[in-house]
Formats: C-alpha cells, sequence, structure tokens
C-alpha cells in the first residue's frame, strides 16, 4: 500500500510517500495546471493508495479525480494537524513529511465528510442565503424611495396594498425607473428563494422557530447524528460554547469559541429569537438571562438548548412535543412549566 502526505495549495501540491512493501520514500512537487498531479494518480491506478491532506476550500475537482481512480481520501482537521507540529520551521516539504507522519503513526485526525449529494444542496442554501441578502438590500432601497415620497409603511409596505402603493409613486425620470428595476428584481428573488425539504428536515420543521433552511442547514452539517454520543458534543461542534481557560482548579471561561460552521451557528442564533416565542421552557430561560445579563447572551443560550434539541430530536426520530406543564400545588390557576 502506498500511502501519500499531501499539503494542497490551488496551484500545487507537495508530497511525500512510502510504499509499505518496500520502504521506498520519495517526494514530489506537482503542478495542477500542467496536469502533473492527474499523471502522478493515474500511475497508481489499480494500487493500494491513501491520501491525507488538510482540509481546505477549492479541491472539489482533487478529490473528485482520486474517487475516480479509487483511492482513498483522509481529510483532517487543519487546525489538529498544525497544533501537532513541534518543530517552528513551516515549509511545504515539511507540512507534507508531518501529515505523512501522521499517517503512518495511526495519529491523523480524520474529519467526517459529507456525500457529493450533500455539498451540492449546500451550495443550494449558501445561494439561496445570497439572494435572501441581495433581496434585503433591494427592499431597504425601496423603502427609502417611498420615505421620500412620505410614505412609511414598515413591513405593510410588502403586502399587496403596499405594492400598489409603491406602483404609484409620483416619480419621475431615472428615479421612475430606478423603482421599477428595484421591483421586479423583488419579484424575481421571492421566486428563487426556495429551499429543498427532506423527512429529517420536515420532522425538525415540528419545532417552534425552525423552517425549511435552518432545518436543511442542520441536517447537511451535522450529518448522521450517531457520530455525536451526546447534545454537548453538538454544541462545541457548532461553536456555541464558551471558551475555557481553567487551571489550578479555577475555572475562567470567555466568549463564545466560534469553531464550526459559521452558516448554521448564525441561523440558529436568529431561529432562537422565534424558537423562544413559540416555546414556553426557552422563553422561561431567554427571559430569565436576558434581566440577569443581556438579550444577546440569551440568544446564544437559546440557539444552544436548540441545537441539542434537534440533535435529539433527529437521533430518535420523535417530532417536536411541547414540554409538559405542572401545575402549581395551591394556585390552580397558575401554571410553570416543569423543568
Amino acid at each position: 500500500m502506498k500511502i501519500i502526505g499531501c499539503d494542497f495549495h490551488p496551484s500545487y501540491q507537495q508530497i511525500a510517500w512510502v510504499d509499505n512493501e518496500t520502504g521506498e520514500l520519495q517526494e514530489l512537487r506537482l503542478e495542477h495546471e500542467k496536469g502533473e498531479a492527474r499523471r502522478f494518480y493515474q500511475a497508481l491506478r489499480g494500487q493500494r493508495v491513501r491520501v491525507g491532506m488538510e482540509a481546505v476550500g477549492n479541491a472539489q475537482w482533487f478529490e473528485r479525480m482520486l474517487a475516480e481512480m479509487g483511492h482513498e481520501l483522509w481529510i483532517g482537521d487543519a487546525a489538529q494537524i498544525r497544533r501537532l507540529v513541534v518543530r517552528q520551521q513551516k515549509t511545504d516539504r515539511r507540512d507534507a513529511q508531518h501529515i505523512l507522519a501522521l499517517l503512518l503513526d495511526g495519529r491523523f485526525p480524520r474529519l467526517w465528510v459529507p456525500s457529493p449529494e450533500m455539498r451540492d444542496v449546500r451550495q443550494l442554501l449558501r445561494h439561496r442565503q445570497k439572494l435572501v441578502e441581495l433581496r434585503r438590500q433591494v427592499k431597504n432601497q425601496l423603502q427609502h424611495l417611498a420615505l421620500n415620497q412620505g410614505v412609511q409603511r414598515k413591513r405593510r409596505l410588502w403586502s399587496r396594498a403596499g405594492r400598489a402603493v409603491l406602483e404609484q409613486l409620483p416619480l419621475e425620470g431615472w428615479t421612475a425607473r430606478r423603482r421599477d428595476e428595484l421591483l421586479a428584481m423583488l419579484d424575481q428573488f421571492e421566486g428563487q428563494v426556495r429551499a429543498w425539504r427532506r423527512p429529517e428536515v420536515r420532522l425538525l420543521m415540528t419545532h417552534p422557530g425552525v423552517g425549511p433552511v435552518v432545518g436543511l442547514a442542520y441536517v447537511l452539517t451535522i450529518g448522521p447524528p450517531e457520530r455525536f454520543p451526546r447534545g454537548k458534543q453538538v454544541a462545541s461542534y457548532l461553536g456555541l460554547i464558551p471558551r475555557e481557560h481553567s487551571s489550578g482548579g479555577r475555572q475562567k471561561l470567555g466568549s463564545l469559541s466560534k469553531q464550526g460552521n459559521t452558516f448554521l451557528r448564525t441561523l440558529l442564533v436568529e431561529a432562537a429569537q422565534t424558537a423562544a416565542r413559540g416555546d414556553e421552557e426557552l422563553r422561561r430561560d431567554y427571559r430569565r438571562l436576558a434581566a440577569r445579563q443581556h438579550k444577546a447572551l440569551a440568544k446564544v443560550m437559546v440557539a444552544r438548548k436548540l441545537a441539542v434539541r434537534l440533535y435529539w430530536m433527529l437521533r430518535e426520530q420523535k417530532p417536536y412535543s411541547p414540554p409538559p406543564v405542572a401545575q402549581m400545588q395551591g394556585r390552580p390557576s397558575h401554571s410553570v412549566v416543569a423543568g
């Protein structure tokens, strides 16, 4: 079996590889545009080959090429790989040698990699999010045009009656053309902003505050829930836990670690506001922390609890059910949510 440590760059890759049968060790620099990488791995077709590399962007073509040739690809956590480096000197050759050593020693921090289909749907989500941002910008411009004409409808501007008001604004020249083109762009964005649904997504959507986009992003990011033994690990995976620097029996917590998928973390924080309005337990916890600390901190807390809840819903394949309400003893007219 040939084991290859690959330090991947957009235009080239530096590799260090060893043949387990002969013990031969070699190093090469392969240019991508010249086809050197394809020719090298093509020559190894039919042999047992394992390639290890850090998780990097712009490498999907390389992953597809190795899969077509039947080679095994391991993708590792870049932060952990760098953390395992002892020497201070950093070069491409040393990086490739280091990855190879981790593969040979069995210490390579391998990551779970989503399927090509899941990656493709992630592109749909990113595209949709960009469309939502563009739609928001168009709406803000139309609100500005309406305000300049003395029309203040806020959200009602996007109703049918508000649309009629926009179309009838007494605008002239380039201002009228700008209004018409913005309305046309808004119609286009409204038609394109859609989300694909799966059974797992429909399951998560039973929870208050979780729509098709949040549910789909969660399913695609988490993957098989069995990867995580506990819900707390999901919160850590998404960067919804605080940084910690504890020593000598003293615990010191800082701000959010923000390690993980930024896109899903942002969606969960946004969904937490709606979830806190629709779920009594989350509403109670939100109000308590917001009164004691800060609203922003309370939103993150709700987002963390929401992430853990969704994990258990996926793992147990159970839809959302409101927490049981227990009557306070001696006060039948008042109720509290059971903890």
